[in-house]
């Protein structure tokens, strides 16, 4: 049971799997007092630092709010980043992708509000959720979903995120770290959709090539390993690719039909 188990956690969307598995594993760490958490969050002066701790850049993003958000949080990386990772038109490569969450993440870090207006804010998930939500729900366009027990257009549901947080505490100070991803994800809309399509202009932020390089290099030393302790791949598992939306919480999460997801 245990291999099978692991088996298919190997076959789920790789880039989906790892960044929510490293979430979920460094948040409940954190959280049961087992890691400090400020060795994770951003904090600018820890970055001047000698040697620099450049790490802050990526565990900002990956850290959890505590209890129940634990595994909201997780379920919901897992879900809008594993839609973009598979079957989705606008990210074909990989390295599109990995352009896509760099650009999103930069973008949520370099918006000078939140220094200049003193919000200080040290974590970025909530913004990178309310970002990949956005972008998946452009394409859905025409659809509904029950979001919070009301149905509504599809493309609504990132607005609709951020009006429940005025439901609980400290809710107004989450929905604008939200702001920051729903700015990031709607840039990259404008600059890699709106304007090359309605402004007849182009992509002016197109996937570096040099990642394409570094993805390669990356794949075939995972293949390698891989190989050396035994782990099939996907498609030697199953005979074909699985495409599959689980994530590491209980399946049942991840069974809703298509358009009947949370958020």
């Amino acid at each position: 049971m245990a291999e099978l188990s692991l088996e298919r956690y190997w076959q789920l969307p790789p880039l989906s799997r790892t960044i929510a598995t490293a979430a979920f594993l460094m948040s409940i760490g954190v959280h049961l007092g087992l890691m400090p958490g400020w060795w994770f969050v951003f904090y600018p002066d820890f970055i001047w630092k000698i040697p620099p701790q450049l790490w802050r850049f990526g565990t900002a993003f990956l850290l959890t709010g505590p209890k129940l958000r634990l595994l909201f949080d997780t379920y919901f990386l897992y879900s809008y980043l594993s839609q973009l990772e598979i079957g989705n038109p606008r990210f074909p490569r990989k390295e599109d992708l990995v352009w896509y969450l760099m650009f999103i993440c930069g973008t949520i870090m370099l918006q000078t509000i939140n220094y200049l207006a003193g919000f200080g804010f040290v974590s970025f998930l909530q913004a990178l959720i309310l970002a990949m939500c956005y972008t998946v729900t452009q394409d859905q366009r025409g659809m509904k979903i029950s979001y919070m027990f009301i149905t509504i257009p599809a493309q609504l549901t990132p607005y609709a995120m951020l009006l429940i947080n005025l439901l609980f505490p400290g809710g107004v100070a989450n929905m604008l770290l939200q702001v920051h991803g729903l700015l990031a994800a709607h840039l990259f809309d404008f600059l890699t959709r709106i304007w090359p399509e309605y402004g007849g202009g182009r992509n002016m932020i197109p996937t570096p090539a040099f990642l394409s390089t570094a993805l390669q290099a990356v794949g075939s030393a995972q293949r390698k390993v891989a190989g050396a302790v035994g782990i099939r791949s996907p498609d030697q598992a199953s005979g074909q690719s699985t495409g599959a939306s689980r994530g590491p919480l209980p399946d049942s999460w991840g069974t809703r039909g298509r358009g009947h997801r949370l958020g």
